[in-house]
């Protein structure tokens, strides 16, 4: 039998995290302990465990509660290889140096042991007032990080000129780079999806912000209201 489906072989990288290809992620377990998005794994081969990975402590629970930001997360350790992807979205890597980056928590895929994490507030002043704040995902320490992007995203140098983006279209930033939340009642039927004000992100400073060519993809529900804090309060 003739195939051509040797393109798709396995990749034989010995990195702890490596992309098997521009949708999918491979992790070596016999390196590291990751936390990663709840339903994101595929595949995996050798003797893996998989458990809820919780908030790690009562502060963060409380933040998630109230908040809804966060991410359902399970840790997976062992000896194999898992594989995750998360609706055919694109994974970018970036690995931290005693070093911090903010993440937008629905495009976070995966982290390993040697990150930690907690949910920051935006600043805004009277234009975060009226926009309820904005909440996102500070991570932090030395290792790797796995993103998600709803399609090819770019990178935009913050200091080589004033930089705006869509709230939902910033998926991560790094250290050096402050954000104020920007509200334009003029343009609300511009930007965006045009609901209610249009929220638009600032970013200065010294650094970079991963903009992706979507706002983020629609996920629905299981209720209205406070639902989604509560939820994650249930989720640990």
């Amino acid at each position: 039998m003739q195939t051509t489906l040797a393109q798709y072989n396995e990749t034989q990288s010995t990195d702890a995290f490596a992309l098997q290809n521009s949708k999918l992620l491979k992790v070596r377990l016999d390196q590291v302990t990751i936390q990663a998005k709840l339903g994101s794994m595929v595949a995996y081969q050798g003797d893996v465990s998989f458990e809820h990975a919780g908030s790690g402590g009562l502060g963060r629970l409380v933040k998630k509660a109230v908040t809804g930001e966060g991410t359902a997360l399970m840790k997976m350790s062992g000896t194999g290889e898992v594989f995750l992807a998360d609706t055919a979205q694109d994974v970018h890597l970036i690995y931290l140096e005693n070093d911090l980056i903010t993440v937008n928590g629905p495009n976070l895929m995966a982290f390993d042991s040697g990150i930690d994490w907690d949910i920051k507030r935006i600043q805004g002043g009277a234009a975060g007032a009226m926009a309820g704040g904005l909440y996102n995902l500070a991570l932090q320490g030395t290792g790797w990080v796995a993103v998600l992007s709803d399609g090819p995203p770019v990178l935009l140098d913050v200091a080589q000129a004033p930089t705006f983006a869509d709230a939902q279209a910033a998926i991560t930033w790094s250290s050096g780079v402050q954000t104020q939340i920007k509200t334009d009642f003029k343009m609300k039927n511009l930007i965006g999806r045009g609901s209610g004000e249009s929220i638009q992100m600032a970013f200065t400073g010294q650094g970079w912000v991963l903009v992706q060519p979507s706002e983020g993809r629609v996920v629905p529900q299981a209720g209205g209201g406070s639902s989604g804090g509560l939820q994650n309060l249930l989720n640990g």
